[in-house]
């Protein structure tokens, strides 16, 4: 056998299991876990790139709050990211509410 071709048939594998499907198995996992994670309440957007609220969980499907009084199921594989709730922001100092230096000169 020729070894040579054979070392360089394995590192070539290799190279393709750490730059391709490592990184792709690591992603589906991390997908998975997002869905199982989903919980009523939550912001989602989907594949099809529609925003909503999670308003009912089911098996394979989720009931989405897209609208007041609009509601679509989703397939639970369909839900491509939970959107992180906002935090609420500090309001920045108004610039003439700022305490002024006093002059004793």
């Amino acid at each position: 056998m020729n070894s040579p071709g054979f070392l360089i048939l394995i590192v070539a594998f290799g190279f393709l299991w750490f730059v391709l499907i490592r990184p792709q198995k690591r992603r589906q996992v991390e997908a998975a876990r997002m869905l199982n994670t989903v919980q009523v309440g939550a912001q989602v957007l989907t594949a099809g790139g529609v925003y909503g609220e999670v308003t009912e969980l089911r098996d394979d499907d989720v009931i989405v709050r897209i609208a007041p009084q609009v509601e679509v199921r989703v397939a639970r594989k369909a839900i491509g990211a939970v959107i992180p709730p906002e935090e609420p922001s500090e309001p920045e100092p108004e610039p003439d509410s700022a305490p002024k230096p006093e002059n004793d000169g």
